[in-house]
């Protein structure tokens, strides 16, 4: 199992595709990992690119200390990680909580980053979205997993999604069982401290903004704010999928993504 030691903490990494390929960073969502998230994103996107899945720290494999978690930390774990392996500058790219990350690090780190790619994913916490959060705070508290599962799972994705995959979904019922609930609450937090609208101006960088059609968590109004608040951000709607659009469309999330890169040169 490939890991490294970063800032004080062991984070799990993996790497796909071409050794001398440009790299790509995966950051995942809250209650994703490197080794299950990109299913769809490997075997399309590791042709082209040098692609590197990680988990950051309270999520998955890598440790999940005992501390209060920060956006701008797990920026300094990615710049971090991207040092032992020796890369230099990586196109960086995010879903949901791991767009958040993509974010601060693009701001803490811009000379690291040769783009950016952000997937239904904030740069604010509005009232309705605060609520949802403390709503999963509140499950986590009782430590039910079944309980986390009922109130996530239709936020995460679309009706149709969940109409279509009843034998999908309960297979994910054993991965929240196994899920750190302390952990996820530290990283349900830390999504709630995330104030980064007001210096999105700063981002100098070739952006694409994605987001699902039904994303009714994270949808067109922060991708939006995304796309206005960042020069030259370009923005692409992703028919029929919900929050999780990278497994709802993973066609049209895999090729958003190879055309902008493409563009990006």
């Amino acid at each position: 199992m490939p890991t490294a030691k970063i800032n004080g903490i062991t984070i799990y990494y993996e790497l796909h595709g071409p050794e001398e390929g440009p790299v790509l960073v995966l950051n995942n969502g809250i209650i994703m990992n490197a080794a299950t998230s990109w299913l769809f994103q490997t075997p399309a996107l590791a042709p082209h690119y040098r692609l590197l899945q990680y988990d950051c720290r309270g999520q998955g494999q890598s440790d999940h200390p005992a501390e209060k978690y920060s956006m701008e930390g797990h920026a300094d774990d990615l710049a971090g990680l991207l040092d032992f392996l020796n890369i230099e500058q990586a196109h960086i790219s995010g879903i949901s909580y791991g767009g958040e990350v993509a974010q601060a690090f693009a701001l803490k780190y811009p000379g690291m980053t040769r783009s950016l790619i952000l997937a239904d994913t904030a740069s604010e916490v509005k009232p309705q979205l605060r609520m949802i959060i403390l709503s999963w705070l509140d499950a986590l508290e009782t430590g039910d997993p079944l309980a986390f599962f009922h109130v996530t799972v239709p936020w995460n994705f679309s009706a149709e999604f969940i109409q279509a995959n009843p034998d999908l979904l309960e297979n994910a019922k054993k991965r929240y069982a196994e899920l750190d609930f302390p952990a996820v609450i530290r990283l349900c937090r830390c999504f709630l401290d995330l104030d980064l609208t007001s210096r999105l101006s700063e981002i100098k960088l070739p952006t694409c903004v994605m987001v699902g059609e039904k994303d009714w968590i994270k949808g067109i109004e922060y991708a939006r704010i995304l796309r206005d608040r960042i020069a030259g951000a370009e923005l692409h709607v992703i028919p029929g999928a919900g929050h999780a659009s990278c497994w709802e469309n993973f066609a049209v999330f895999n090729s958003i993504i190879l055309g902008f890169l493409a563009k990006v040169g």
